[in-house]
């Protein structure tokens, strides 16, 4: 599954009141523990992050103190007592066997020494695949057989959607979208690789005018470097969603039109701007540009509650209504999103 269709699994268990434990598997730098705190968030749950990994068995465990002629077992402050939520154990499976092993008490009977997990928090894990080039561990079968099981690929939509939101630079964005394949790209001899968590770091970098090479790596970098060369000679983004560049020419060169397409799609931040750079692309650019800025645009109005009112002002426009119509007669359907 994307990462989005993950949100919205979890979300739904939430909902249901699924109390099953639940292990999401993936790559790393795909977002995985983000999803997990935002969609925690998002219902209203609290979050507690426990790295197993960086655990001795007695930090889960708790640690024996007398009382009278016995000992029990004092569980760690970090476990919840009261309330809901979700406990999350991530990196669970680079925690080695003695420590999954304590572990698996928690997840199986929801207690381990004298804890007991209260009753409305939930169960979630996440970790790394062998073939990720991860160094884990291998997960004991009546370890696995009690949990849910997401698998979790890199998704191009998912990701541009979530940087809408996290300040995502426009230019890396429309990179992307010229080439997906660099999304996530593991470079076993290199440090740096590309990935949804590290061009998010890229895109700090460049708020700062820093070179992004020692998040994404020099191979990476140097292609986004030369797409830069190609964003920069665009012309006037600005005014063309302003409605103001009615001579500007769509560019002819692949690389450039992704950039432009995507350059419009980061600046339309609300419906006239995006009706605007709509009817100069309508009646310049091939349909699949055209397709391709209303699915980057969709995902930010929708985002900001504005995508009926972009759908309502191209419904009432009569070249975009040509446009549309012509679309349907060779696909059998209208643009995507509207």
């Amino acid at each position: 599954m994307t990462p989005t269709e993950l949100g919205r699994y979890l979300s739904a268990l939430i909902a249901g009141h699924v109390t099953h434990a639940v292990m999401i598997w993936g790559p790393a730098g795909i977002g995985k523990s983000s999803i997990v705190a935002q969609c925690a968030s998002t219902n209203g749950l609290e979050i507690i992050d426990v790295r197993l990994s960086q655990l001795a068995p007695t930090d889960l465990r708790g640690l024996p103190v007398p009382d009278g002629n016995v000992s029990r077992w004092l569980p760690p402050e970090f476990l919840p007592t009261s309330g809901e939520g979700v406990l999350f154990l991530d990196e669970l499976n680079m925690a080695p066997p003695t420590m999954q092993g304590v572990a698996q008490q928690l997840i199986l009977d929801r207690k381990v020494g004298s804890y007991r997990l209260p009753d409305r928090w939930l169960v979630w894990a996440a970790g790394n695949r062998k073939e990720d080039r991860a160094t884990v561990f291998e997960m004991p079968a009546p370890l696995a057989n009690r949990f849910l099981h997401l698998d979790v690929q890199p998704d191009l939509d998912s990701f541009l959607r979530f940087g809408v939101n996290g300040g995502l630079d426009e230019r890396l964005a429309a990179f992307l979208g010229f080439r997906p394949q660099l999304l996530h790209a593991i470079d076993a001899k290199r440090p740096a690789w590309p990935s949804p968590r590290s061009w998010m770091m890229a895109s700090r970098l460049l708020v700062e005018a820093l070179d992004i090479a020692p998040a994404v790596g020099e191979a990476a970098a140097g292609e986004f470097d030369g797409f830069c060369a190609v964003y920069d000679a665009l012309p006037d983004l600005d005014a063309i969603v302003e409605g103001h560049a009615d001579g500007a020419a769509f560019p002819d060169e692949p690389s450039a039109r992704y950039a432009l397409v995507g350059g419009l799609a980061a600046r339309a931040n609300d419906a006239e701007r995006a009706m605007s750079a709509l009817r100069w692309l309508t009646s310049r650019a091939q349909a699949e540009w055209v397709q391709l800025f209303v699915g980057d645009v969709s995902v930010r109005l929708r985002e900001r509650g504005m995508l009926g009112a972009l759908a309502d002002m191209a419904a009432r426009d009569r070249d975009f209504a040509r446009f549309a119509a012509d679309y349907a007669s060779l696909t059998g359907h209208g643009p995507a999103a509207l």
